[in-house]
């Protein structure tokens, strides 16, 4: 999807003077679902105990130096910025949105149908908005109120379906519990299918040989996030905490096509925390705030939090704050790297939707 290399991560010493120093060697990575893109692992020098992360920008790319994550303490692990990355990449597409615009007169344009007033919801489709205007892309939205028919939805998505100035559909999930979700997703034309929903979609995320027109958003942010801080997944082990057809489910196939061996966590399984413990990657999806406790966790584990969770916060201006899946405060002293809530996971599912739109715009005009 993009026309240049991406960004490069360097451990860094906190003691450039360290005499034990080292340079690490250079490996080269393409990704599975931008063959176009190139990560490369610049030469860099590291200790036995790196003090902090930095994305570099590659010699081929316009993008700017940006720091991810924060100077940790001793006791402290590692921060995955997801909003300094999501940001990176979102200048990236919006070079290549001005950039079709000036070639064939295309716009992408993304549509959001939202059925309730879920807040998780809000927060997610008012960023989404703000995000598609930074950087060119069409925004379309659709509100229905808590009681609306299947009828009502599968209207709106017809209409989308037809409409040629919209490359990108979603359908904001979880849905109200009386509309069939099934119906509704089959309902989005798979061209247009930017979630990466549609079953077959997921049917070919799920076989070996076989490419998704699109990867769902959440997930392949969660995995966008590892690749681009360096952490190689391949024969480690993974748990994946929730087993959702939106997060779960797409995130353990992901990692298995990393070569991670994979285990799901959900909610009839036999002590979670002692499977959990054994984990090298936790992702959790499980959307309950803090039950991922420190002693669950493996040390040295990294931990991707997909958790978006409101709680009551009378200090807070809305009435309520967001939280992880994951006890923060005591997760940070046993994990090498972790997601913040807010910060995290958030801002690259926003960042991946928009890439997803730019893709589909690109594949109906034929524009390379």
């Amino acid at each position: 999807m993009r026309s240049h290399p991406m960004a490069s991560m360097v451990a860094t010493d906190s003691s450039p003077s360290s005499a034990a120093a080292r340079l690490l060697p250079v490996r080269l990575r393409t990704d599975a679902f931008s063959p176009r893109r190139v990560l490369r692992m610049v030469p860099a020098y590291s200790s036995p105990s790196p003090r902090y992360f930095a994305l570099r920008s590659s010699p081929f790319s316009t993008s700017p130096v940006v720091p991810t994550a924060a100077m940790a303490t001793e006791a402290s692990a590692e921060v995955i910025d997801g909003k300094a990355l999501a940001k990176q990449i979102r200048d990236e597409i919006t070079d290549e949105v001005s950039r079709m615009k000036e070639a064939i007169g295309v716009i992408p344009g993304l549509a959001v149908i939202v059925v309730g007033e879920r807040k998780d919801s809000a927060t997610y489709v008012r960023n989404k908005k703000k995000a598609c205007e930074s950087v060119g892309i069409n925004s379309f939205e659709v509100h229905l109120p808590e009681d609306t028919t299947d009828q009502e939805v599968l209207t709106h998505i017809s209409g989308f379906n037809d409409d040629p100035s919209i490359h990108g559909i979603l359908v904001q999930l979880p849905l109200p519990s009386h509309i069939n979700e099934q119906n509704v997703l089959n309902a989005v034309r798979i061209e247009k299918d930017v979630d990466g929903f549609h079953p077959l979609n997921i049917g070919r995320l799920a076989m070996r040989g076989r490419e998704p027109l699109f990867v769902p958003c959440t997930p392949k942010g969660c995995i966008e996030l590892l690749h681009r801080y360096g952490v190689s997944m391949k024969g480690k082990r993974a748990v994946v905490i929730g087993r959702s057809n939106i997060v779960g489910m797409p995130a353990a196939l992901l990692l298995q096509r990393e070569d991670a061996t994979v285990s799901v966590v959900h909610s009839r399984t036999n002590n979670p925390e002692e499977i959990t413990r054994q984990a090298d990657i936790i992702i959790s999806a499980v959307g309950q705030p803090n039950m991922v406790r420190g002693n669950w966790i493996k040390p040295g584990a990294v931990i991707i939090d997909v958790g978006i969770n409101p709680v009551d916060d009378p200090n807070s201006p809305r009435g309520y704050r967001l939280v992880g899946d994951v006890c923060y405060e005591e997760a940070c002293k046993v994990a090498s790297a972790i997601t913040p809530v807010p910060g995290g996971v958030g801002p690259m599912t926003i960042a991946m939707l928009l890439q997803n739109t730019l893709i589909s715009a690109k594949r109906i005009h034929n524009f390379n």
